[in-house]
C-alpha cells in the first residue's frame, strides 16, 4: 500500500512558540529536553556501515578505513526513491539513539519519509570502526553518507537535519557545496547549531555552564581512553591528564590528532560560520535566545541575514536542543515544537 505524505496543520509557527508551563528557563528546558523520553514507534532499523574515509598509512598510524554506522528506516521499495529522505546527525557525544534523533525520526517516518539515523565516527559504540577521532569539521562524512544512499537507492530528495554539533556539520557542508550542491539535496536544517565553535566552547566554561562542560568532558575523555586502548600506537592516553575544559581537550587532543595547529585553528576551520554566505539550498536555523552555551556572533548573524537561502527562526526561550511547548492531546501535538518545525520545513522543500 502506498503511503501519502502529509504536512500536518498542528505544527507550531516560530512566532507561536510558547515554552511548556514552568519551563521558561533555558537551563530547565535543556536538562528536561535531554532526558524526557520520546515515543518510539519506528520499525526495526536496517544497520548499514558506510565508508567515509579510505585506509591510509598516515591516518592515526593505522591502515584501516573509517566507517560510520547508520540506522535506516526505508519506505516500501516501490516508492522509496521518490520519497523525501532525512539524514539526521546528532550532537557532541550523542548517537543515533539520542532522544531528539528518535523524536524527529518518528515524525518524519510517519509523514512518509525515509529516515537515516547517522552515527558520527566513534559514536554509538563504533570506536573500532575508525582509527581517527571525530570532530566538528567532518562535514565530508555527511557528504559520503548522502552520496552512498543516493547511489544505493536512487534517492531523489535528501534533507540533512543536524542538532548542535551535527547542525554545524550539515550547515558547513551546505556552505562548502555552495551552488554546486547535488540536485538531490533539497534542504539543510540546523537546530541549536554550533555555528561559532570558539565562542560556544568558551561559553561552556562559564560558571553557570560548568555542569554541561563536565558532562561532555567525562564522555569525551572516556572515549579517548577507549581509542587509546584500541589503537595504542596512535594515541597517548597521557594527553588526557589534567584536562578541565572543552577548549583544553580540543587543543591537546582534537587538534593534535586531527591535523589542526591548535584549538583556535580547529574552531576557525571547522566552523560553519566561515561558509554561511555560500549556502545555496533552502536552510533553516532554529535557535533559542536563552540557549545556555550556543553563541551566534554578530558576524554570523549578518551572514545569515544577507543570505536569502537561510531562514533563521529564533525563539526567546527553548534552551539547547529542547524547545518544549505545551502538548495538545486533542490534536495529537506532543509539544516538541522544533521537531514539528523540522518536519514542516523538510516537507515544504522536498
Amino acid at each position: 500500500m502506498k503511503l501519502q505524505i502529509q504536512i500536518e496543520s498542528n505544527t507550531s509557527h516560530a512566532a507561536d512558540f510558547q515554552p511548556r508551563r514552568f519551563m521558561q528557563n533555558g537551563h530547565l528546558q535543556t536538562i528536561v529536553g535531554n532526558f524526557l523520553p520520546r515515543t518510539d514507534n519506528l520499525p526495526h532499523p536496517e544497520a548499514q556501515l558506510v565508508e567515509v574515509s579510505p585506509a591510509s598509512g598516515v591516518e592515526a598510524g593505522a591502515q584501516i578505513s573509517s566507517q560510520v554506522l547508520c540506522h535506516c528506516h526505508w519506505q516500501p521499495l516501490d516508492v522509496r526513491a521518490s520519497r523525501p529522505t532525512a539524514i539526521i546527525v546528532h550532537g557532541l557525544e550523542g548517537s543515533s539513539r539520542s532522544q531528539y534523533v528518535i523524536g524527529n525520526a518518528n515524525k518524519l517516518w510517519q509523514a512518509g519519509c525515509n529516515v537515516v539515523r547517522m552515527n558520527m565516527r566513534n559514536c554509538g559504540g563504533t570506536e573500532q570502526l575508525t582509527p581517527t577521532l571525530y570532530h566538528s569539521g567532518l562535514s565530508c562524512d555527511v557528504l559520503a553518507v548522502m552520496r552512498f544512499f543516493v547511489d544505493l537507492h536512487g534517492l531523489e530528495s535528501i534533507s540533512l537535519v543536524g542538532y548542535s554539533m551535527g547542525g554545524n556539520l550539515v550547515l558547513k557542508l551546505a556552505g562548502e557545496l555552495g551552488a554546486h550542491a547535488p540536485r538531490q539535496l533539497r534542504s539543510v536544517i540546523g537546530i541549536s547549531p554550533a555555528i561559532d565553535l570558539g565562542p560556544s566552547a568558551d561559553a561552556l566554561h562559564q560558571p553557570l555552564n560548568r555542569l554541561y562542560e563536565k558532562k561532555f568532558l567525562r564522555a569525551l575523555l572516556r572515549r579517548f581512553r577507549r581509542k587509546a586502548r584500541l589503537f595504542p600506537r596512535a594515541y597517548d592516553p597521557n594527553r588526557a591528564v589534567g584536562i578541565t575544559s572543552l577548549r583544553a581537550f580540543d587543543h591537546r587532543i582534537t587538534a593534535l590528532y586531527s591535523g589542526f595547529s591548535g584549538a583556535d585553528d580547529y574552531y576557525h576551520r571547522a566552523a560553519a560560520a566561515r561558509v554561511l554566505h555560500q549556502i545555496a539550498v533552502p536552510a533553516l536555523v532554529i535557535n533559542a535566545l536563552d540557549d545556555p552555551f550556543i553563541i551566534l556572533t554578530p558576524e554570523s548573524r549578518l551572514s545569515i541575514a544577507a543570505n536569502p537561502s537561510i531562514t533563521l527562526v529564533e525563539a526567546e526561550h527553548g534552551g539547547h536542543c529542547a524547545f518544549l511547548a505545551n502538548p495538545v492531546p486533542s490534536t495529537q501535538y506532543d509539544g516538541y515544537w522544533a521537531e514539528h518545525s523540522v518536519r514542516r520545513f523538510l516537507l515544504t522543500h522536498a
